[in-house]
């Protein structure tokens, strides 16, 4: 619940801290004041969109915190942890800024900064706002399904139909994929099994294109190589060049020249490392010509080789044309064509495999599905009446109500056998109903305001008193299986009279038992209801306008609903008035209090 909202700069509220109680709290002061600026700010806390307009004039930016107690919302914990944003398990703190400059908004957890997306999803885990017209939900008939489920605890029995609608469609995309690529299944196999037979035939290896281009280079210059070679290995250990005697063999000079200084480093070790070195040099030119002799004896240019090469080359870069691609790629495609052939052969297997999970999904579907209707059903006639005897309360007592569950034919969808079906209709085939991840159900609340007028769509009959009277009985009724800690109404009560205050009070308070209750209003008879009020008053200091807000005590509150009844100055007679629905207020919550208590007793028993 809040516990606290902090308020800077914000539209005409330049500074507010409001302490709230944990039951029903009631604002109440005179239009233009700054109630519904409140409202605007709780619901910047709930991520809604901000605009620079909302910052004070002359200010730079607007700012609000809202400091939450979440003893009571186990729910939220694993989500905070989920984005890191946990440090305490009972207390969350909420922060929005708005910089009038970039017109941009900050929002904050727990001191973090996050997304709009994310305050949005813990903000409406926290704060449920109604406004006087936010009947829209109730307008929206794809909020009807979820009221209704909400109502009759149905909601696991929708998310395992949902889990199962999610699976399914996860199997008709494999199967549409697998449909569309049967058409080209067989061209496929054949373009596979050409690569297979080209690469087999021709035996590609990887690295053998750049082995054949330096051969080819070798043959080519075959002649040359052998001259190089041959007069090399003369000059290092034969002593001839081009067929001449020429000067002594490289081999023979060094081996002089290396035992002379050996006989010199005994006569004077000062040559010791000369003749090391002599040496060194003598081995390595007799290394050096083993190896050109070796080079030179295995060396055979046979000039018919060169066309057998080209021959080669020619064909591997017909397969790159052909493939265009590489030889390593083509290896490559090579390399999983066999799999992927074996996997096409096989996916008329697998096509049945899947159609057999479609139609046992459908099947499953329409079990749950059908379920789900059935207990729909009760419930929705649960819920009418309990909304009927709700807003009879509410001074609508010739309101019928009822909940439409309709459904329509898709050959596409799933079958549902229904009860009470004899032996015949079960050997036809089965009727298909279209579904979607709510079921096969498509739900819509239906009002009849008067006596001899048909049943018709809310959106389409109810006034705006009527829309909050209902969206007040629906709320009163559903707040019991309702998770939102917090319930904000703004002005819900305008079109209601004096006469049905009272009961309009008495049903706000009765939410108050499992919610704590935000409540806007002019009504007196709801302000009586409060467990505690707040006077909210416009004051003018220094050419400038600003919001402040007080808690009122017994003898303000009276005073303040004397005003509300009949105006200011305030009246003797307006004040003993007050005094008697103060009074008459705290005698109906002991009634019911005491009667709760009894009834819990029991329950506990």
């Amino acid at each position: 619940m809040l516990l606290e909202l902090n308020i800077s700069d914000f539209a005409i509220i330049e500074r507010l801290n409001l302490r709230l109680s944990d039951g029903f709290n009631v604002l109440t002061g005179e239009t233009g004041a700054g109630k519904s600026i409140i409202i605007d700010a709780l619901g910047t806390l709930r991520g809604e969109r901000t605009d620079p307009s909302f910052v004070r004039a002359s200010c730079d930016r607007a700012r609000v915190e809202g400091v939450f107690s979440i003893a009571e919302c186990p729910d939220l914990l694993p989500l905070l942890d989920e984005f890191g944003l946990r440090d305490d398990d009972e207390q969350l703190i909420l922060t929005r800024e708005i910089i009038r400059e970039s017109g941009r908004s900050v929002a904050r957890v727990n001191g973090r900064a996050v997304s709009s997306a994310v305050l949005r999803e813990i903000g409406r885990r926290l704060l449920d706002i109604h406004g006087q017209h936010e009947g829209l939900s109730l307008f929206n008939s794809r909020t009807h399904g979820e009221m209704l489920d909400r109502f009759g605890g149905l909601t696991a029995l929708r998310e395992q139909v949902a889990a199962q609608v999610m699976a399914l469609r996860q199997v008709r995309e494999e199967l549409a994929a697998l449909r569309a690529a049967a058409a080209r299944r067989t061209e496929r196999i054949q373009e596979l099994t050409f690569l297979l037979e080209d690469v087999r035939a021709t035996k590609l290896r990887s690295g053998e294109e750049d082995d054949l281009v330096r051969e080819r280079a070798l043959v080519q210059n075959g002649a040359r190589i052998t001259e190089l070679v041959s007069a090399a290995y003369a000059l290092l250990y034969a002593g001839d060049e081009g067929g001449r005697r020429a000067a002594r063999p490289a081999i023979e000079v060094l081996g002089a020249v290396s035992a002379a200084l050996a006989e010199l480093a005994r006569l004077d070790p000062a040559l010791q490392r000369a003749a090391e070195q002599a040496s060194e040099l003598l081995y390595g030119v007799e290394d050096l010509a083993a190896q050109v002799r070796v080079y030179r004896d295995a060396m055979e240019f046979d000039p018919a080789r060169l066309d057998a090469i080209e021959d080669r080359l020619t064909l591997i870069r017909e397969m790159q044309r052909k493939y265009r691609a590489t030889v390593a790629q083509i290896l490559e495609r090579a390399e999983s064509a066999e799999a992927e052939i074996e996997r096409l052969n096989r996916s008329a297997e697998h096509l049945a495999d899947l159609e057999a999970d479609e139609q046992r999904l459908l099947g499953e579907i329409g079990r749950l599905a059908g379920e789900l209707s059935r207990r729909r059903r009760q419930t929705g006639d649960r819920l009418a009446l309990a909304v009927e005897a709700a807003v009879r309360d509410l001074a609508l007592p010739h309101v019928r109500f009822y909940v439409s569950i309709e459904r329509s034919e898709d050959p596409d969808g799933v079958p549902l056998h229904e009860a009470g079906m004899d032996d015949v209709d079960r050997e036809a085939p089965p009727r298909r109903w279209a579904f979607d991840r709510s079921g096969v159900d498509v739900i819509e609340f239906l009002l009849s305001p008067n006596p001899g007028e048909p049943l018709k769509p809310l959106a389409r009959i109810a006034s705006g008193g009527e829309s909050a009277r209902l969206l007040l009985a629906l709320k009163s009724i559903l707040s019991r299986v309702d998770d939102v800690p917090t319930l904000v109404f703004d002005e819900i009560d305008v079109g209601v009279g004096g006469r049905a205050g009272q009961v309009v009070g008495e049903k706000l308070w009765s939410i108050s038992d499992q919610h704590q209750v935000i409540c806007i209003t002019h009504l007196p008879q709801v302000a009586a209801f409060a467990d505690a009020h707040y006077a909210i008053a416009k004051v003018f200091s220094e050419s400038r306008t600003r919001t402040v807000v007080d808690c009122l005590d017994d003898e303000q509150r009276a005073h303040e609903i004397a005003a509300m009844l009949d105006g200011t100055p305030v009246s003797e007679h307006s004040m003993r008035s007050a005094v008697d629905m103060l009074g008459r207020a705290r005698a109906y919550k002991r009634r019911e209090l005491g009667t709760l208590n009894v009834e819990r007793r029991n329950v506990e028993r």
